[in-house]
Parts: C-alpha cells; sequence; structure tokens
C-alpha cells in the first residue's frame, strides 16, 4: 500500500481502538502502541513498511520524551535525594551493566554487545512505575521514594548511553579514540548550552511571551526544541541528547508548566509513533522459534534484576521489607530500553536472533510489570521478616493513638482539606486520628501535638489499628478514587453502618462511590461552583438573605442530609440547647432486627418525630424513601431527630414497641 494517506488512516485506527481497550483494561498505553505495531507491521499484517523514513518520523518522539524529562530534572530535587539517586541508581546501572557483560562472556558475546545489553536492560519503566504507584497511594512511601530515586539516575543514565553506543560501532583498536572524542564533544556542547544558554533562553522567552501570542509561544517551544536536537545531531552526538539540554534549560525558567502543557500533544503522538515503530521490530515467527530462551531470558531479567537492586537497597537503605519491594517494583524493562535497543541495532551491535529475544523479552517484563507492583507486598511479606516486623510496628503506633478513642472520627488523608477538617472538629471538641503518607507532614502535626499518624488509609489493618469498630464517621479528604474505593470496600465489610464521607474533584466518579457505600460525596467543583454564584449575586446587589436563600436551596438538592431541613431553619439568632438541636443517627438492621422484613411505615417512627432521611443498601439510592419500601437486613437507616427520641427509635427497629 503506497498511499501515504492510507497509511496515516491505518496506523490511527489501529491506535485508536488498541489505545481504547488499554483504557478500558487500565492497561498503559504504551503497550498499546507496541501492540499496534506488532499487528501492523512487515512481521504481522504488513500494512505498513519498516522504512528508514518511518523510523526518521518516530526518532521525534524519542526527542520530545528527552525534552519532557529534561524540564522535569531538578536540581534542588537531586540534591535532597542525592543519596538515593547517584548511590542506590549509579550502583543499579552500573552493576546491571557489569552483570549482562559477564554472562555475556559465559556466552562468547563480544563485550560491547554486551555493554550495550547491559544499557538496555539496566533501565526500567518510569511510566508503568511511576502509574502504579500514584494510583495505589504508594509514592511517598520509602519503597516508592526508592523506586522514583533509582528512575531518575536511569533518565540522567541515558544520556551518556545515547553517546556511548554508537561509539561502540567503531574498529575496537580506534574504540578508545572514538569514546574519548565523543565524550569530549559531548562535554563542550552540553557546556556552551547550559552556560551561554540559559541567560539567553530566559530573555528570548521573555521576549516571546510579551506578545502574548498562545501560537507563537508553541511555535517557539518546537523552534527550541527542535533547533538544539539539530544542533547536537550536526556535532556528532544525538537529536536527543539535544532535546534533553533544552528541556533542562527551560526548566530553570517561569515559563516551565506552560510549555509542559503546550508540548504535550506533540510528545504523546510522536512518542506513540515511536512505540509502534519498536512493535514493528517485532517477529512474531521468530519469536516463536526462540520461544524457550525468550522465557529463560524473561525469567533471569526479573528474577536477577530484582535480587540485585534488592541487595543494594539493602546495602544503601538497610531496610530488607523496602529493599525487596524495590527490587520488585523495578524487576521490569522500561521505554528508554527501547530507545538504546534502536541505537543498538543501527549501529549494527545487536541483529538477527539477539534483537528479537530481547526485544521480546522486555516487552513480556513490561506487561508483568504492573502484576509485579500489585502484589509487591504479599510477596515481600513472604521473604521478609522485616516487612512484617514494620507493619506490625506501625500498627502499633496506630493503635496507640486510637486505643483511648470511642465515637472518634477517622480522616484518611491530612492535606489542605483534612487539616481544615481537623480545626473544626477541634472547635466542636470530636476527637480524630488522621493517616496520611507523607511523612514529614506526619512529624509536622506530631510536633503541633495532633492526632496524625504514618498509615495508609487503603489497607484493611491500617483502619482497623485506627479504631474502625469504635468511630463515629469516616471521612476521604483526598481525591483518589482508586484509594476511597478500597476504603469503601473495607468498611463495607467490616462496619457498614459507618457513614464514609468522599472528597472528589468532580461529580464523575459519583455513582460508582456512591454505589461503593458512600454514604456522601462532597465534589469541590460544584461546591465552587455554589459559592462562585454566591459572591456574583453578591456583587451584582441581590439582597444577602435571597443569596443565603440560594446557597442553601442548592446544597439541600445536593445533599441528602439537607433535605426539607435547610428551607426550615429559623433566621434569627435564637439560641438553642445542644438537647434541642436535632442531629442524624445511622441504625444498621441486623438479621435479627424485629423491623426486617417489614414496611418503613410499619416502624411508625413519625410518631416519636423521627424522620427517615435516606436509606444505604448496596447499589440503592434511598434519599427519603418510599414509606412502602421492605427493609431488609443489612440496611442503613439515616434518622433525624432529637437525642432522646433517636435512641428509643433505634430500640424500635431492633427489638420492636416496649
Amino acid at each position: 500500500m503506497d498511499n501515504s494517506l492510507s497509511l496515516v488512516l491505518i496506523l490511527l485506527a489501529t491506535a485508536v481502538l488498541v489505545v481504547v481497550v488499554c483504557r478500558i483494561l487500565r492497561l498503559p498505553v504504551m503497550l498499546g502502541y507496541l501492540a499496534v505495531g506488532i499487528l501492523i507491521g512487515p512481521h504481522a499484517f504488513g500494512w505498513i513498511p519498516d522504512s528508514p523514513s518511518t523510523r526518521h518520523l518516530a526518532e521525534f518522539g524519542v526527542v520530545f520524551l528527552m525534552f519532557s524529562i529534561g524540564l522535569e530534572f531538578s536540581l534542588t530535587r537531586l540534591r535532597a535525594m542525592h543519596r538515593t539517586v547517584f548511590g542506590l541508581g549509579g550502583a543499579q546501572v552500573l552493576a546491571t551493566i557489569l552483570l549482562v557483560m559477564g554472562i555475556g562472556w559465559l556466552f562468547d558475546m563480544d563485550w560491547r554487545v554486551g555493554l550495550a545489553l547491559g544499557g538496555i536492560l539496566a533501565m526500567s519503566s518510569t511510566a508503568i512505575v511511576s502509574k502504579m504507584l500514584v494510583e495505589r497511594a504508594e509514592l511517598n512511601l520509602p519503597y516508592g521514594q526508592q523506586m522514583m530515586g533509582v528512575l531518575l539516575f536511569q533518565d540522567l543514565a541515558v544520556v551518556p548511553l545515547l553517546i556511548i553506543i554508537p561509539a561502540l560501532a567503531s574498529q575496537t583498536g580506534d574504540l578508545p579514540a572514538t569514546l574519548s572524542f565523543a565524550m569530549l564533544k559531548a562535554a563542550v556542547v552540553l557546556l556552551i548550552l547550559l552556560v551561554f544558554g540559559q541567560r539567553i533562553m530566559r530573555r528570548w522567552f521573555h521576549v516571546v511571551a510579551s506578545q502574548k501570542s498562545s501560537e507563537l509561544f508553541t511555535l517557539n517551544v518546537l523552534f527550541i526544541t527542535l533547533g538544539l536536537a539539530y544542533l547536537t545531531e550536526m556535532a556528532g552526538l544525538s537529536l536527543a541528547l539535544g532535546a534533553f539540554v533544552a528541556g533542562m534549560l527551560i526548566s530553570e525558567t517561569e515559563y516551565r508548566y506552560q510549555v509542559e502543557e503546550d508540548i504535550k500533544p506533540f510528545r504523546d503522538v510522536l512518542l506513540g509513533l515511536f512505540f509502534v515503530t519498536i512493535g514493528m521490530m517485532l517477529n512474531l515467527a521468530s519469536v516463536l522459534d526462540n520461544l524457550g530462551w525468550i522465557l529463560l531470558a524473561l525469567a533471569m531479567l526479573i528474577l536477577l534484576k530484582a535480587l540485585l537492586i534488592t541487595l543494594l537497597a539493602r546495602a544503601f537503605e538497610g531496610d530488607w521489607g523496602v529493599a525487596l519491594r524495590s527490587g520488585i517494583g523495578l524487576a521490569q524493562a522500561g521505554e528508554f530500553g527501547f530507545v538504546l535497543l534502536t541505537l543498538a541495532g543501527e549501529a549494527h551491535l545487536l541483529h538477527g536472533a539477539t534483537m528479537q529475544i530481547t526485544l521480546a523479552t522486555m516487552l513480556l517484563s513490561m506487561l508483568t510489570a504492573p502484576f509485579l507492583i500489585q502484589y509487591g507486598e504479599s510477596i515481600a511479606r513472604r521473604f521478609s521478616a522485616a516487612e512484617w516486623t514494620n507493619r506490625a510496628l506501625q500498627m502499633h503506633q496506630i493503635a496507640i493513638h486510637s486505643m483511648s478513642s470511642t465515637g472518634h472520627v477517622i480522616l484518611c488523608g491530612y492535606g489542605r482539606s483534612g487539616q481544615k477538617l481537623a480545626s473544626i472538629l477541634e472547635a466542636e471538641k470530636l476527637r480524630f486520628i488522621a493517616l496520611d503518607l507523607d511523612s514529614h507532614r506526619v512529624r509536622e502535626a506530631a510536633a503541633a501535638k495532633k492526632s496524625v499518624v504514618y498509615g495508609d488509609a487503603a489497607k484493611r489493618e491500617v483502619l482497623m489499628a485506627a479504631g474502625l469498630m469504635r468511630a463515629k464517621v469516616l471521612v476521604v479528604t483526598y481525591t483518589d478514587k482508586h484509594s476511597a474505593l478500597a476504603i469503601l470496600r473495607h468498611v463495607k465489610e467490616l462496619r457498614p453502618d459507618l457513614p464514609v464521607v468522599v472528597r472528589t474533584n468532580d461529580d464523575t466518579n459519583l455513582d460508582i462511590l456512591k454505589n461503593a457505600g458512600a454514604a456522601e460525596v462532597v465534589a469541590e467543583v460544584l461546591e465552587g461552583s455554589v459559592m462562585l454564584a454566591s459572591q456574583a449575586l453578591l456583587l451584582a446587589g441581590v439582597p444577602l438573605n435571597r443569596v443565603i436563600r440560594h446557597v442553601q436551596e442548592n446544597r439541600a438538592r445536593r445533599y441528602a442530609m439537607f433535605s426539607g431541613y435547610m428551607n426550615n431553619m429559623p433566621n434569627d439568632d435564637i439560641e438553642i440547647s445542644d438537647e434541642m438541636q436535632p442531629r442524624f443517627l445511622n441504625v444498621l438492621l441486623k438479621p435479627d432486627s424485629v423491623a426486617v422484613g417489614k414496611r418503613l411505615i410499619d416502624a411508625e417512627l413519625d410518631t416519636l418525630n423521627i424522620e427517615v432521611k435516606a436509606l444505604r443498601r448496596y447499589n440503592v439510592h434511598g434519599a427519603q424513601p418510599s414509606e412502602e419500601m421492605i427493609l431488609q437486613a443489612g440496611d442503613v437507616l439515616v434518622l433525624l431527630g432529637l437525642q432522646e427520641e433517636l435512641q428509643m427509635a433505634e430500640t424500635r427497629l431492633h427489638q420492636g414497641k416496649l
């Protein structure tokens, strides 16, 4: 098929379909692009030829990837994590290269091939690991910090490897001189760009930004990225190196975040094309012919790399449990490995069966990565007694803070929202215990004598230690859907009567969270829009009492527990004692409760001046449920009334009229 438009349409159609499937299955999109390349490449359906022009276009994907890494490059972050980045990370890359070279020597492999393979396999997947850590709320845990530190050094190690691997293609006698000359050129180019480029870059961006044109700004970013990439290629280096330097230069300016946002569409599209070309390199027939070697290489890669990183992390950090989690999480190959693999292929260091075995091994290792990270804790517990000890110590510390509390509030997260809520609870003299994964934040709170402890609220044993069975309410103060669903699952299993309030950014996942058992979901966007409208009305001259009425009505419609109550609130300042203030009570119907199997109206709660505001049942939202509803075991009735009458109503539901 020679028509270029047809080729583009085929590429787009297959990419869209496969990426949609990856999104549905919650797999990294990168794996979808690789699958597209395998399917439409010359070794499968052959819809797109593996031509030099296609590969050259895909190089721009690497350019923008390296540019993005340069934007993330932060001297402050490096200094804060210098021991992990340069110590553990440097040792991991060097030790992996030496280990692969040693294994290659046993198989009579040329040392240059072993060096290239070692650099390729030393990389781990930043995209997969960081995504999994964020989704599992483990980014700030010790092993999460270790993994990110190692990944950061791997990103930096790509820069010299981009220079070394092409130089390895020269004759053995010329190799030292070639490597020295390449490193010297790189040092000179980097020195010139970093010393003089910083001042020029900042001033030039000031000029461009002052024109207040988004099109000009985007064009300038593309010009800088591709221009510096072209300069380094002209100097005999790589396109990717120049793009990395461009990112570094811009990262120190105030335009970094705008640049990152503008470049993202180009980066994602072209990077997807790069991974498609990687998939096109895979020959399925060759994979089947060498399946035994591929499975052996896969087992060796995962086991040896995990073992190596575990031993190094133990030596640097001194904790077997954390070290083992880090080793398991970084055992796979990475996307930068594909960049280096392409360079090694172009330098004729890897070809034929070796190339196919390496490529297939890397792909399979990345497919196993999400599962290894997901079950890393179970594996670490099985092999590390220290992991059990650390977890037991953590649970002990949490239990100490919660053991004297009954009827307290559990706060999952102690960020800005959690801290504000905690201050309100303190004003109302309500006890609380907050769980947070930011060790720095926990230390600051402890110094201020706040009841905040280190722990992952998404874990069952942490919630139990925090006094879940004695708590009055639980609040998820952060906006992590996956963690919130895990918390709701544990609460549903252990304390189905406990009301859980969940914070979200918007109402996208409202039904999902409600179905999972959330008593209420507070969407920041909706709350913000109500307050935005109230301020606009006030400034437009609408009387204050009418503005307050609008706010009350909106919240009454949005939150079931406010329905019918806010509209009847007194408008004066009459003081009413706490005993005369209506309040809510959650009543869980047990299998032996008298009300089970009867209609709601049969409980005659209205005779006690009790109003049923909501009913929580799995997959049922019963805001002000029908009086004819048949009550079931496991139902949670949300009652509104005075304290004494609420106690009588609870007794009636369980034991009948006395």
